[in-house]
């Protein structure tokens, strides 16, 4: 066994599984999580790919936590091992090894808000419903939306009027929903001031949606998804596969 500087080992231990080990001359552990890295970034991007917009969505993002907590135990493994082969520990350097692994805390920060950022567009009704206003109110409703739902959708704006703030007082909900399919409502409200009271003693008011008259409806269906090449887990990815004007 070779005794190597400890603050070097953790370096290459945080550019890649195994090379920490590979410093201290223990090939076959370090060879072994070289192979395992690869395949752990082979299997979270697979996960990614086909679950991440499902309902199964925790799957990938966990898997991506979990590659990232293995890589941090790894280094913290290779740099003990290094202290273990020398025969006297020198004093903890000023910049110490603990500021190194907290470098780790970039790529999990950078996969917990990408990962929210592309994924769970279609995991819920919700989450379709969002992106479908986001895309509506902004005049951007392309061909990834269905034909049924491009014509609902512009037979229910005229009666909204052509204003910038046309869509301030519509509101979107779900009203009814089963495994596999759900509607939703688009609504024009207003709202009215009217009398409550503070643990039914105190007088004050609150402010109540009235709604004044239904714009769209719209239907979504629970799509089975499997994983690429195969495999059925259950999950499912929401779509919106119909829309129309009024009820």
């Amino acid at each position: 066994m070779i005794a190597a500087d400890p603050g070097r080992v953790l370096g290459r231990a945080l550019i890649a599984w195994g090379l920490g080990h590979l410093a201290i001359g223990r090939d076959r552990i370090g060879y072994g999580l070289l192979a395992g890295e690869v395949v752990s970034i082979l299997l979270v991007a697979w996960l990614t790919i086909g679950l991440a917009d499902t309902s199964a969505y925790l799957v990938p993002f966990i898997a991506g936590v979990a590659f990232i907590v293995a890589w941090t135990w790894q280094a913290v493994h290779a740099y003990r091992a290094a202290h273990a082969l020398q025969a006297a520990r020198p004093p903890t350097p000023e910049r110490s090894p603990a500021a190194a692994i907290g470098w780790l805390s970039l790529p999990l920060l950078l996969w917990g808000t990408g990962f929210w950022l592309v994924g769970t567009h279609a995991a819920t009704p919700a989450s379709v419903l969002n992106a479908f206003v986001t895309d509506w109110s902004a005049g951007e409703l392309g061909p990834e939306w269905a034909t049924g739902v491009r014509a609902g959708a512009t037979a229910a704006e005229r009666s909204l009027g052509s204003g910038h703030d046309r869509f301030k007082d519509l509101r979107l909900k779900v009203v009814e929903m089963s495994d596999v399919r759900a509607t939703a409502a688009a609504e024009a409200i207003h709202f009215e001031r009217r009398a409550s009271r503070f643990l039914w003693i105190f007088p004050g008011s609150e402010l109540v949606p009235v709604i004044d008259e239904l714009i769209l409806t719209l239907e979504l269906e629970a799509v089975p998804v499997e994983l690429p090449g195969g495999g059925d887990i259950g999950a499912v990815r929401w779509e919106l596969v119909t829309a129309h004007a009024g009820g």
